[in-house]
């Protein structure tokens, strides 16, 4: 499924010249997922930025396990198309940033950074004092946007465990 309705394609605020990208009518608004609304269009999106080689890492999957834990999850929406999304995990402890995607005609205009911003206000409003995320350290561009945003690397070694 597009992120884009097929009545925005053309015309309609949109622009339609391969290669230069969807320019809304309007600008993004970050809104609480919704699953009845969102899901479609953010399983597109992140199939499209993240690939998911794992079957744990399965969008809805994912989405799933979310929803059912807490509200920590927002999309940057624009006339009906999902742009971007952001989760946020809070434990009491330390706060964290998962699922951070901009549809990639959308980077360098800010949205990436308003997305992040959104996620560190509700973490703060929980009492979180510290985030923290993962990213591939082959990810320069990833790092770069982090890193412009106030987040610096921390000596620490990333473990996981698939459980069965």
């Amino acid at each position: 499924m597009s992120r884009v309705p097929a009545s925005r394609r053309s015309g309609c605020g949109w622009t339609s010249t391969p290669g230069a990208g969807y320019t809304p009518s309007m600008s993004h608004t970050i809104i609480t997922y919704d699953d009845a609304r969102h899901r479609d269009r953010v399983m597109a999106l992140w199939r499209e930025i993240f690939g998911y080689p794992s079957a744990y890492n399965d969008p809805a999957f994912a989405i799933d396990r979310k929803i059912a834990v807490d509200d920590l999850f927002w999309v940057a929406e624009a006339d009906e198309a999902v742009f971007g999304t952001v989760m946020a995990g809070y434990d009491g402890h330390r706060g964290w940033i998962y699922s951070m995607a901009v549809a990639p005609d959308q980077r360098g205009k800010g949205l990436g950074s308003r997305l992040l911003d959104h996620a560190i206000e509700a973490l703060k409003r929980r009492g979180c004092v510290k985030v923290n995320l993962q990213i591939l350290e082959s990810n320069e561009a990833v790092r770069r946007f982090y890193e412009a945003n106030g987040f610096t690397v921390e000596p620490r070694l990333s473990m996981g465990r698939v459980l069965d």
